[in-house]
């Protein structure tokens, strides 16, 4: 079962010695880095933001810097903003100017950068919510996801990326908005757009296997778990484990039965929950239209209202002061 959500966590500030910028770097990204500058006193100004499952931050230098990392064992994605950097991993030595996203690693082996003055922007996710939301050929033992390319797919995957990352920006700004299940929904839309950006051995089409088990009584597992556990931080991966099937099985299950998707039918189970707490709720008491919205995963206000209203024929906040 999915971790619970952890608090929010910002800090920034400014560095002006190696030694201390390789410090606060090792201790940000848990590993080892080991780093030489061009200057005697380079300077590091950085911002960051945790979110548990991911982390965002921004970085710019004023300094060459040279690291040698040890893994980093997360999938860290850059974003160079006005710096350009040359990095070697695993024999791929690539060079990426101003604007170009790519993964910094691969996530179990160690690497290499090279980096010019300017800015960066790092997004590290946790190799457990890759986990969550895809999974690889069934075999003898299961293996985890591994990623067969540092770089985009297409520049087309790549601006989407970038789009899904000003998106997890925007909601980790106004930290009272971020409710657990936003969060955990936001680091679950990160994993997804990351596979769907870099190439790597998830499996998104169903096996004849998975074909065969996506019956209704997966389906009836399947519905009963995500509307008992709807109030929790709950992923692909834990509801078919529930179902006992694949992710595969499970989403054509939902595709095949209900004409939907299992997070589709998850977001109509929490959108129902918001509607009935709406008319429950006393708005003389202090309760707002935004704050449940976001306690059950809705985090765009203008989109809540409209599926709102699609479903229930009138806005929130008519619901909320009958």
């Amino acid at each position: 079962m999915s971790r619970p959500a952890t608090l929010i966590s910002t800090s920034a500030g400014e560095l002006t010695d190696a030694s201390a910028i390789e410090g606060f770097l090792s201790d940000a990204y848990g590993t080892n880095m080991r780093i030489r500058s061009d200057l005697d006193r380079p300077l590091l100004r950085f911002s960051a933001t945790d979110a548990g499952a991911f982390a965002l931050d921004r970085l710019n230098q004023s300094a060459v810097l040279d690291f040698q990392n040890e893994p980093l064992n997360k999938v860290v994605v850059a974003r160079m903003s006005s710096a350009r950097v040359q990095r070697n991993c695993a024999g791929s030595d690539q060079q990426y100017d101003i604007g170009e996203i790519f993964l910094s690693s691969y996530p179990h082996l160690p690497y290499t950068a090279h980096l010019q003055p300017g800015e960066l922007t790092n997004c590290a996710i946790d190799l457990t919510e890759i986990a969550k939301v895809a999974a690889t050929a069934p075999g003898r033992l299961p293996e985890p996801i591994r990623f067969t390319g540092l770089d985009p797919i297409s520049p087309a995957a790549a601006a989407q990326w970038w789009k899904t990352r000003s998106y997890a920006a925007d909601l980790l700004d106004n930290p009272a908005a971020a409710a657990p299940l936003l969060l955990a929904g936001t680091a679950q839309l990160l994993a997804t757009a990351t596979l769907v950006t870099f190439p790597n051995t998830a499996l998104t089409e169903p096996t004849i296997e998975d074909r065969h088990d996506a019956h209704p009584a997966s389906l009836r597992r399947a519905t009963a778990f995500i509307d008992d556990n709807a109030h929790r931080d709950i992923s692909p991966a834990d509801i078919a484990a529930a179902a006992h099937v694949t992710i595969r099985t499970l989403q054509l299950a939902f595709r095949r039965h209900l004409d939907t998707t299992p997070t589709g039918y998850l977001r109509r189970v929490r959108l129902s929950r918001a509607h009935h707490e709406l008319q429950t709720a006393d708005p003389t008491t202090g309760a707002t239209v935004s704050a449940i919205a976001a306690r059950w995963g809705f985090a765009n206000h203008s989109r809540f209202t409209a599926e709102y209203h699609a479903a229930y024929g009138t806005t929130p906040s008519q619901t909320l002061r009958r």
